[in-house]
């Protein structure tokens, strides 16, 4: 097996490095006598429509045979209530600075005590789906979520005997079986936003007091991705693509937050101008030795922002959250999509989707792209230094989307930095950094940076985003140097110019920079240090500034 789940019991106890008290506490309410372990989807979809609240649509479900789902399934919707994003205000992670992990221990404790009293649902996947990276995963939900119980089996790979018997064959690694508690239903005065606590270490997380899907998917892969961290991997929170041109194969990843194109971008089909393999677009790692490349999850857990109900691509939806139930003329019950009932309404499709899926790519990457939000950026900036390709990605710079559930007074249009994208990591920035600049020290990987938002006030639109790329893939792009900055250049798109005769924009492109130093500088002393980057990173940043 790929990671570990059963111990012979002379290496159960304190000794063995893959034990806590966290793991043990977690995976130790798997069996109990109040769960119920489910197997395949067909039993998970009888649950789910018993389910309070969910709603049995109309739509039905297409390769039901080849999902393991009835001829006649539907596609179901479950509704939360206030909020309908992930919380990042709940999150607590053991090991990090300010954790004090024997309060969260006995909180721990309390909240999987008071979980006996109810009933609940256990189930496995793989996470990962290529021999070379495979790590077995297991939840526990509280039954009344039996639609989110479902969607989690559809999103990952749901482990039925033909599954582990090709991860029986995976390259094993020294970690643990992932485990997931999640109890919405759990409350806690000093937890008004709920928890997310996390033992990275020992794959094992609490998801309490929150209901929103999401939480159980991005808490499965924080644990995944750090194990894969761990074991010689990147992780990523990004979409993965192959063109294939004929003679050659161009390779690309775009990394950016839910709502930047990320989607858009690694699902474009280009109008069949190539053929396209679609890796994933949300999670995979690559293999630091080998560039090789692997997907996290076979579906795809999306918006429903930009699908109209009628259309036909909603014929791959399996399952949707936050949206509305209509009426058509024919009487019966389908979605009311895009954003009508609440902003952030997802749906979980099946691979289906995109014909031209792969689990798995063999070649390396060419190409990496940092999605940002940042209007003094062009539309496409090329980066040939590989400090400063992962000093850019270290400071992403992007927008608040409506995937999150924000604490407190929060401006949705300022511009923050999340560090390549991923606000999932539970290791040290630093590590990733590493990661990263390894990609681009070799030469053979390029760099660019996509500005997905307004550049001078002007909408970067996806055809223009999209367009850019297929020059790009083509060797069709001709890039300008981007003023005295060294080692960066743009791509000229009639309608975005770039004036640097303009005193209004280089003040605010080097007070842009500068946000980007100010964040690294403060990586130094924020949390104890935890975060911070090496001293190249500042000082790439400050010589940059002084080309400007």
């Amino acid at each position: 097996m790929a990671t570990n789940r059963e111990f012979a019991r002379t290496n159960i106890g304190p000794n063995n490095p893959l034990f806590s008290n966290f793991k043990v506490m977690v995976e130790s309410a798997f069996y109990g006598n109040n769960v119920e372990r489910v197997t395949d989807l067909a039993t998970a979809y009888a649950n789910a429509r018993r389910a309070p609240g969910v709603v049995t649509t109309d739509m039905p479900i297409a390769h039901t045979d080849e999902l393991g789902l009835p001829a006649d399934a539907k596609v179901l919707v479950s509704n939360d209530g206030r909020v309908v994003g992930r919380t990042a205000a709940a999150r607590r992670i053991i090991g990090q600075p300010g954790i004090d992990a024997k309060y969260y221990a006995d909180i721990l404790r309390e909240a999987v005590f008071a979980g006996t009293r109810r009933q609940f649902f256990t189930g496995d996947v793989v996470v990962g789906l290529d021999k070379e990276f495979s790590v077995r995963a297991h939840l526990l939900l509280n039954k009344d979520y039996a639609a989110n119980f479902y969607s989690y089996l559809l999103n990952f790979q749901i482990a039925t005997t033909t599954v582990l018997e090709r991860y029986a064959h995976s390259n094993p690694l020294p970690e643990n079986d992932i485990y997931i508690y999640a109890d919405p239903d759990w409350a806690h005065p000093d937890f008004p936003n709920g928890l997310a606590l996390f033992d990275p270490t020992h794959n094992v997380a609490a998801i309490l007091g929150l209901r929103y899907f999401g939480e159980l998917k991005k808490s499965t892969l924080t644990l995944a991705w750090a194990t894969a961290h761990r074991n010689g991997f990147t992780a990523c929170h990004g979409g993965m693509k192959r063109y294939d041109l004929g003679t050659r194969k161009f390779t690309m990843a775009a990394f950016g937050l839910s709502g930047s194109g990320k989607s858009t971008i690694t699902l474009a089909k280009h109008d069949g101008k190539y053929k396209v393999d679609v890796l994933h677009d949300d999670a995979f790692v690559i293999n630091r030795q080998t560039g090789t490349t692997t997907a996290l999850e076979p579906a795809y857990f999306d918006k429903t922002a930009d699908y109209a109900p009628s259309d036909p691509a909603l014929q791959y939806f399996l399952t949707a959250q936050n949206v509305g139930v209509t009426l058509d003329d024919a009487g019966q019950k389908v979605l009311v999509t895009q954003e009508v009932r609440n902003n952030n309404g997802r749906a979980i499709k099946s691979r289906f989707l995109t014909p031209n899926r792969v689990d798995h790519l063999a070649e390396p990457l060419n190409a990496v792209f940092w999605i940002m939000k940042d209007d003094t950026l062009p539309a496409v900036l090329k980066i040939t230094d590989p400090t400063l390709a992962a000093v850019f990605g270290a400071t992403l710079a992007t927008k608040r989307s409506t995937a999150e559930n924000l604490v407190g007074k929060v401006d949705m249009n300022a511009l923050v930095i999340e560090p390549f994208a991923n606000p999932f990591r539970c290791y040290p920035l630093g590590e990733d950094y590493a990661d990263f600049r390894s990609i681009f020290a070799d030469g053979k990987t390029a760099c660019y940076i996509l500005n997905t938002g307004f550049f001078n006030g002007k909408k970067v639109t996806p055809g223009v985003t999209l367009g850019s790329i297929e020059k790009i893939v083509e060797n069709q792009a001709a890039f300008t140097p981007f003023g005295d900055i060294q080692n960066v250049s743009y791509l000229d798109v009639p309608g975005y110019p770039v004036d640097f005769t303009d005193a209004d924009y280089t003040a605010r492109l080097r007070a842009r920079m500068h946000d980007r130093l100010e964040y690294v500088k403060t990586q130094k002393t924020a949390n104890a240090g935890y975060n911070a980057l090496p001293d190249e990173a500042e000082d790439t940043l400050v010589r940059l500034l002084a080309e400007l």
